[in-house]
This record gives C-alpha cells, sequence and structure tokens, in this order.
C-alpha cells in the first residue's frame, strides 16, 4: 500500500535512512536520559557521522505524567572543538511528519561551519522517526483529485485504528514541552533553534513558550504564526508554477525550445482531465515493470512536488514537451513513482493528521476564498476538500490558546525564503518578521523550498550564529544565487 502524496503533505521531502547500531542505548528511567556511542549513517552509504544517542521517555499526556508512557529518539553530534560553545543547534524537521534524524543526517555537512563549536542536537518529534511513530497506509489512488471525499473519512477511520497512540496528543504545542525536556536532561540552559517549513512553526512555538531557553531562531521557509496552512495551498502553488514557466519564456534559449510552455501545460492537464494515459515503466526502487493509468491528479501532484527546487524545476519544461509531443509520459510518471515512495518512507502520516486537522483546518475561512481562482488551479480543490473531508472524521488534539497568535520577541532570527517557494512563499516570513524587533530577511533568487543546500545560507547561518544577532550580518552572497539552467533535452539544460 502506498500514501497519498498530494492530499497530506505540507512539504516534499526525499527519502532518507537513519542506521544506529544495534543495542546502541538501552530504555532509561523514566525522566533520564543515557546517551551513548553510536554513527549516524548517510542513506546513501556516502559517509557517516560519531554521535550519541539515547531514548528519552514522556507521558504521552504531558497533563498526565502517571499515565501512558511514550519514548523520544534523540541524537547529539558532539562539536568538533573541545571547547565547545554551551548553545547547541537544535534541527526541527517539516512536513508535519518527518523525523530530525532523517531529515537532516544527509544534510548535516550543511552545518559544518556551526559543528565547529556547536553540538547538532536532533530529536524526533513524538509521532515520527522513532518516537512512537504515528504511520498509517493509503491506496495508490488516495491522490487523484477525482476521489470521493467519503473515501477520506473511510481512510482516516481505518488509520485511526491502527495508530499505536492517542493522536490528541501529537501536535506542536505538545511537541515544545517535550523538546524542553530534552534540553534540560542534556543540560543547555539556552539553545538555537532551525526550523524548516513546518519546523519553523515549532521553533517560533518554542520560543513563545521558552523565551528564557532561547537563544535564537533560523527559520527556513517559513510558516508565519497565525498562518492556517491548507485554504492558499494550491494558489501559492499556482503562482510559483505560473512564474517558473515564465521565466522559462524570459530565457532566450529556453523560450526558443519551449516557445508556448504554459499553454502546453494547460493543454497537457486538458488532455489527461479527458482521458487518463496508460504508462509502463519500472519500480524505481524494484526495477519491476509497473502498469498504471497516469492522470490529471498524478500530473498534479508531479508538478507540485518537482516545483519545490529550482533543480527539479529545471527538468519540467522538458518533460511536459515529452507528453504532450512526443506522447512520452514515462519521465512525469516515473517521477511520480519515485516522488511518492520517497513521501512514503519519509512522513508519518498520522502525526501530520494530528497537526494539520487541529492546527490548521479548524482555524481557515472557506467563505474568504476565491473559489473561481482555486478551481482554475492546476491542483484544484482537490487537496482541500481531501483534508477537510479527513478532518472531520480525526480527533482535535492540544492547541494551545496562542499558537496562533503574533510574536513579539526581541530575541535574534534569520528568515530564509524561496523566491518561487510553492508552498511558503517570502509574504509568509514577511509577515512573521514582524514578530521580531532584531531580524534578518532574505528572499534568494529562483530558488523554491528551503535554502539551506545553499552555500550562501549556510555561511547565513553560521555568521548569524556566531554574531547572536541580525544586526549587520554581512548578506553580499544573496545576490549572486541564481536558479539552476532549464533543460533543454535529456542531455543537459542551458549553457
Amino acid at each position: 500500500m502506498r500514501r497519498p502524496a498530494a492530499a497530506f503533505t505540507n512539504a516534499i521531502v526525499t527519502a532518507l535512512w537513519l542506521l544506529l547500531p544495534p543495542g546502541a542505548s538501552a530504555a532509561p528511567a523514566r525522566g533520564e536520559l543515557s546517551l551513548s556511542a553510536c554513527r549516524l549513517e548517510h542513506p546513501y552509504g556516502l559517509g557517516s557521522v560519531a554521535a550519541r544517542c539515547g531514548r528519552f521517555e514522556v507521558p504521552e499526556n504531558p497533563d498526565d505524567p502517571d499515565g501512558r508512557k511514550i519514548e523520544l529518539a534523540v541524537a547529539v553530534v558532539p562539536a568538533v572543538s573541545a571547547r565547545a560553545r554551551p548553545d547547541p543547534l537544535f534541527l526541527l524537521a517539516g512536513g508535519p511528519g518527518q523525523g530530525a534524524r532523517d531529515a537532516f543526517v544527509p544534510a548535516l555537512g550543511a552545518f559544518a561551519g556551526v559543528r565547529r563549536d556547536r553540538d547538532i542536537v536532533l530529536v524526533d518529534q513524538r509521532g515520527t522517526g522513532g518516537s512512537n511513530p504515528m504511520n498509517c497506509d493509503f491506496p495508490d489512488e488516495a491522490f487523484d483529485s477525482t476521489v470521493d471525499p467519503e473515501k477520506f473519512r473511510e481512510m482516516a477511520k481505518d488509520c485511526l485504528d491502527k495508530l499505536p497512540g492517542d493522536p490528541r496528543y501529537y501536535t506542536t504545542s505538545v511537541a515544545v514541552r517535550d523538546l524542553d525536556a530534552v534540553r534540560a536532561a542534556l543540560g543547555y540552559e539556552r539553545i538555537n533553534l532551525y526550523g524548516g517549513s513546518y519546523g519553523t512553526r515549532v521553533a517560533q512555538h518554542y520560543l513563545r513558550r521558552y523565551p528564557g531557553h532561547t537563544r535564537s531562531v533560523i527559520l527556513d521557509g517559513v510558516v508565519n504564526p497565525s498562518l492556517a496552512l491548507g485554504a492558499s495551498m494550491a494558489l501559492d502553488a499556482e503562482n510559483a508554477l505560473r512564474s517558473d514557466l515564465a521565466r522559462c519564456s524570459q530565457s532566450k534559449d529556453c523560450g526558443t525550445r519551449y516557445p508556448a510552455l504554459a499553454a502546453d501545460f494547460d493543454s497537457l492537464r486538458a488532455r489527461l482531465a479527458e482521458q487518463p494515459v496508460p504508462v509502463k515503466i519500472p519500480d524505481p526502487v524494484t526495477a519491476e515493470p509497473r502498469e498504471f493509468n497516469f492522470t490529471a491528479g498524478h500530473l498534479a501532484m508531479v508538478t507540485r512536488l518537482l516545483i519545490y527546487s529550482d533543480n527539479t524545476t529545471a527538468l519540467l519544461p522538458l518533460f511536459i514537451r515529452e507528453a504532450l509531443i512526443h506522447d512520452n509520459f514515462a519521465p512525469l510518471a516515473a517521477q511520480a513513482e519515485m516522488l511518492q515512495q520517497q513521501l512514503e518512507e519519509a512522513l508519518a502520516y498520522g502525526m501530520h493528521n494530528s497537526v494539520v486537522c487541529s492546527e490548521d483546518l479548524p482555524f481557515l475561512d472557506r467563505a474568504s476564498l476565491d473559489h473561481d481562482a482555486l478551481e482554475r488551479s492546476f491542483l484544484g480543490s482537490a487537496m482541500l476538500d481531501g483534508l477537510t473531508a479527513l478532518c472531520e472524521v480525526w480527533p482535535r488534539g492540544v492547541v494551545d490558546p496562542d499558537l496562533k497568535e503574533p510574536l513579539d520577541s526581541t530575541l535574534p532570527a534569520l528568515l530564509l525564503s524561496g523566491e518561487f517557494d510553492p508552498v511558503t512563499p517570502p509574504a509568509y516570513a514577511a509577515a512573521a518578521a514582524a514578530g521580531f524587533s532584531d531580524h534578518a530577511a532574505f528572499v534568494f533568487r529562483g530558488q523554491g523550498h528551503i535554502q539551506l543546500g545553499l552555500k550562501c545560507a549556510q555561511t547565513l547561518i553560521r555568521h548569524f550564529l556566531d554574531a547572536g544577532t541580525a544586526a549587520g550580518l554581512d548578506a553580499q552572497c544573496v545576490d549572486s544565487v541564481a536558479a539552476a539552467p532549464f533543460f533543454l533535452g535529456f542531455n543537459g539544460g542551458e549553457p
């Protein structure tokens, strides 16, 4: 069984793994955090890093300390310097539904400068990774835009019956209590926070709850506190896609190669809406032949996920042309299968649903939506309709009364955005920045969601942490960032 990619996710992720040696740590007594040596391995065998790993017991219901317990998976990558600074960097993953260890182990190279003199701490948020994961299985057809909302209700009920915990206690408001308990158990007085996508919500709420234990926050792909994700997701994705297609048209080589790209995409959508296309491709993992009908829902899903990164956006014009002009749907279909499986491996959908159905859908004002624009978008209303149906069944969890309130903080914040981010556009960062008197916000030209992979972003993060303030931050490198060139053929991109 595979899980839906388009209906339930807020952020693109890559297939990531964390390999820990058997017996790396024993379960500690309640409230204790005992770490022992382990190695965190890159998923493709491209290296490993020494760490100290352990498990930390917490009440599932924080207001019932004598009730059911769960364990949080924790890893600390120690600073290289023997004179490490006392304030580590905690890494908070996105999704919602990603575990921090899975998300960041392959990306630890991006924090090489930070690791020289600061510990890096990875805590799988409750319900993800190794922290009582709240996993669900969904059938292949779940992401198709033609699926009846009643099907989502049935899938939600089936998922709830199989969860290993009470979904009401797997929200941001409970997770920040876990983070602070881990901080205290590890002996850190103040911490720095890096949050990506949904992780920016966790970082800002931790700061709200524990300002005395927070030194600074780095927000990458920013969700401003008052935002209820869901209502504008299709419109934000549409704006990003049209901007990407326009960028191709404005480029001499890309515009010449694909002279009517936006119209071609619309024609492809219309064709698939009228008649799905049968495709046969090798499974991206097993290489076994796989046959299925490629639908307008598949096109919407793969398009949305491709435009998360400028590197994958670069492939989209070529794939559109291959499908529309040469009747070759294999590239799009293969990407759809691969991205779907990556999401399946990386996201805990039960935890994802608990967050979205408690912190987003209840705060949406559907009456204020531009329904005509929503229906015209390439995603349409399918995502919002599916989430709405699912959340009619899913129990609402613990939400602090001030979760959606604007921040008013004097603590330093660094906010990073991509110009063409399809899920957290720069306007969201601008709204969040108003809550920080000491902040610096940067928009990277031509980029999509999450800027951590950029050398410039890594430099900014290191200098920001060293200074402990956003004032005077040297940001000259931001102007040198450019989008990856579009592919003109299967051999490569623009010169």
